[in-house]
């Protein structure tokens, strides 16, 4: 059975658009970002991410997992960003600087998701099934925070840098510390929170 050249077509249009889509919000969101060009060649976050696309897609058919799995730990090691295949990505994810990012299996992220260097978003037990966050929307994850196990983290929250989250955040959440605790905001400080760096 062969694949209509429509489908095809319009396949590939969708897939230049999500990589245009791409490094534009690596160039947004990145104040050393020049050009589109410096994003796609020397961005790791974005080329692990990219190579996800791909795996991804190749997770879900059976025949292919092995070989998704082994070129995601490749792209591990040239990019120094480990996204398992069966991860599901939103879109305009950014993953600024990328080394020692680990993104499990069973994670899911919304869109416009920001992830510094160091981020795990991990498991806390090695049961089978959902082990690994879901986070919404809009979230920003600070440099070195861990978020571990099946929890919700709201859209909008955000979550301080060396943060470690074992317990669902609420929609536009700020939560700092080990064990990670919600830390109320004062009215004052509202318009700070438009500084993703100042959680980091």
């Amino acid at each position: 059975m062969t694949v209509p050249a429509s489908v095809t077509v319009s396949g590939l249009r969708r897939f230049w658009k999500t990589l245009r889509e791409d490094l534009a919000t690596a160039q947004r969101l990145d104040p050393a970002a020049r050009t589109k060009i410096e994003v796609a060649l020397g961005y790791p976050g974005v080329h692990a991410l990219w190579v996800h696309r791909l795996t991804h897609r190749m997770w879900r058919e059976p025949g292919l997992k092995l070989p998704a799995r082994l070129i995601s730990q490749l792209t591990r090691f040239l990019t120094g960003v480990e996204i398992h295949p069966g991860a599901v990505l939103g879109r305009r994810l950014f993953i600024d600087h990328g080394m020692g990012v680990v993104i499990g299996e069973t994670t899911e992220l919304g869109d416009d998701v920001l992830l510094f260097h160091g981020v795990t978003l991990g498991g806390r037990s090695m049961a089978k099934g959902k082990r690994h966050p879901t986070i919404g929307d809009r979230v920003t994850v600070g440099a070195g925070a861990k978020v571990l196990g099946p929890i919700t983290v709201g859209d909008g929250a955000r979550i301080g840098a060396n943060s470690v989250v074992v317990h669902d955040v609420p929609p536009a959440g700020v939560v700092v510390g080990v064990p990670g605790k919600v830390r109320r905001v004062k009215a004052r400080e509202q318009g700070l929170l438009e500084d993703a760096a100042l959680w980091i």
